[in-house]
This record gives C-alpha cells, sequence and structure tokens, in this order.
C-alpha cells in the first residue's frame, strides 16, 4: 500500500515474512476446518482464526511501515535539524512519523502474538499477571515448563535480538508514557551543551534497528504458527489450536 509514495508496485512477500505468512496461513486454514465441520462448539477456533488473520494484516502493516521509514530515512543527511533545507526537513518529518509508526506496530504485533499464543496453548498468563506483554507469556512457559520445544527456539531468537529490541521497547515507552522519542536524545544534549548545535538522532542505526526488530517479529510468527498448526494436525478437537 504505501510503495504507492515512491511510484513502485504494492510489496510480494519474500524471505523471512513470506514464510512468516506462509505459516499463519496455514495455521488459519487448519482453524477453518474445524469450524466448517462444526466442531468448534465454544467457538474458540473461530476467534483464534480470526486473531491470526489480524496478525497477518499487522505483520503486512508493520513492513510498510518500516520500508517508508527507510526510503525516507535515507533522504536524510544533514548532522542537525538548523542545517536542513526545507525538503530534507519534510523529509525527516516523514521519517520520523513512520518510524515512530513502526516501532509501536512492532510492539503492538508482538503482544497479539503473546494473546494468542496465551489462549491457543491455554497457558493461563492472566492468572498471573493481568495485564502481560509477549514477553511476559514467553517467562510464563518457561517457568512452567510447558511447550518447551517452541518456548526455547522463541527465546534463544528473542535473545539474539536483544540489544536492537531493547532500544526499540524504550524508544516506545518513552513515545508513549514520557515524550516525543527522538525529542529525548535533544534533551539530553541541552543539559550537557547548553547553548550548542543539537545534534540529529543516528537515524541510520534506528534504521537499522528497526530492521532487526522486523526480522525478529517475522522469525518469532513463523515458529509459533507452524508449532500451532502441528497442535491441530496432533490434536483435532473442538478447541483445537
Amino acid at each position: 500500500m504505501l510503495r504507492i509514495l515512491f511510484g513502485e508496485e504494492p510489496y510480494q512477500p519474500h524471505g523471512p515474512i513470506a514464510e512468516a505468512v506462509q505459516a499463519m496461513q496455514a495455521y488459519a486454514s487448519a482453524l477453518h476446518e474445524v469450524v466448517a465441520s462444526g466442531r468448534d462448539r465454544d467457538h474458540k477456533t473461530r476467534t483464534r482464526e480470526v486473531m491470526t488473520l489480524g496478525l497477518l494484516a499487522s505483520l503486512d502493516e508493520l513492513e510498510q511501515s518500516c520500508y517508508a521509514s527507510s526510503r525516507f530515512g535515507a533522504l536524510v543527511t544533514s548532522r542537525s535539524l538548523e542545517q536542513m533545507p526545507p525538503e530534507e526537513r519534510l523529509n525527516y518529518r516523514r521519517y520520523v512519523y513512520f518510524d515512530k509508526n513502526a516501532f509501536i506496530r512492532l510492539f503492538a504485533l508482538l503482544d497479539k502474538l503473546g494473546t494468542l499464543l496465551n489462549d491457543a496453548l491455554e497457558l493461563n498468563t492472566e492468572e498471573f499477571k493481568e495485564r502481560f506483554s509477549y514477553f511476559t507469556v514467553l517467562r510464563r512457559m518457561r517457568e512452567k515448563q510447558v511447550h518447551l520445544e517452541l518456548a526455547r527456539p522463541l527465546t534463544e531468537l528473542k535473545n539474539s535480538y536483544d540489544k536492537p529490541v531493547v532500544r526499540l521497547r524504550k524508544r516506545r515507552n518513552e513515545e508513549i508514557h514520557n515524550l516525543n522519542s527522538e525529542l529525548q536524545d535533544d534533551l539530553i544534549q541541552m543539559h550537557l551543551n547548553l547553548g550548542d548545535e543539537i545534534k540529529l538522532e543516528d537515524v541510520k542505526s534506528q534504521m537499522e534497528d528497526l530492521q532487526s526488530g522486523l526480522d525478529m517479529a517475522s522469525a518469532s510468527l513463523k515458529l509459533a504458527f507452524v508449532y500451532m498448526e502441528k497442535g491441530i494436525t496432533r490434536n483435532p478437537s473442538p478447541t483445537a489450536g
């Protein structure tokens, strides 16, 4: 959808994103078969199918936001806002918009995945913590020593992307709970170098972090949905999942 901004054709998933999409589609199809056969007496299977379709849309929206952010970010070359000519300043604001959109969507997607995993794998995380994140669900699996065939690779994946994801989560928290994330560094610089020109945040590093977040989310989705789809194959019950 957003590639129209750059005169390009709509995105066709490939690589890790395509693998995640295929895993989600396979799971949604398996759920749909359960529903169509009349075995979804408590409607949980249909709910999981709808949640899966929502995650498919969320992944597409995240990819689009990351792509638009990277395209506009590549047009930012000045060291500070004051040095920017009008067109570059406009592109910088566009970068900031899609960058924020992307890192907020990243954690929204992960939390939706956590909600689905909690339900489908019957983890009952809400008994431990009323409002929980994807990372809480992952910890719950390890602590309960359940579904370790999935928990172990998901945890290894989380750990391998820990540094960029922690930075993204910090920026997300600042944006939502404190102040605009792109102004956080400005505030620090103002305190340290009063009167000096405020340097721009490291756009290149931020774009690399965002790509890492997208890669981590895509790989996590693939692992989770392949595992859940196998669960339906092993146990095609009315509330299989």
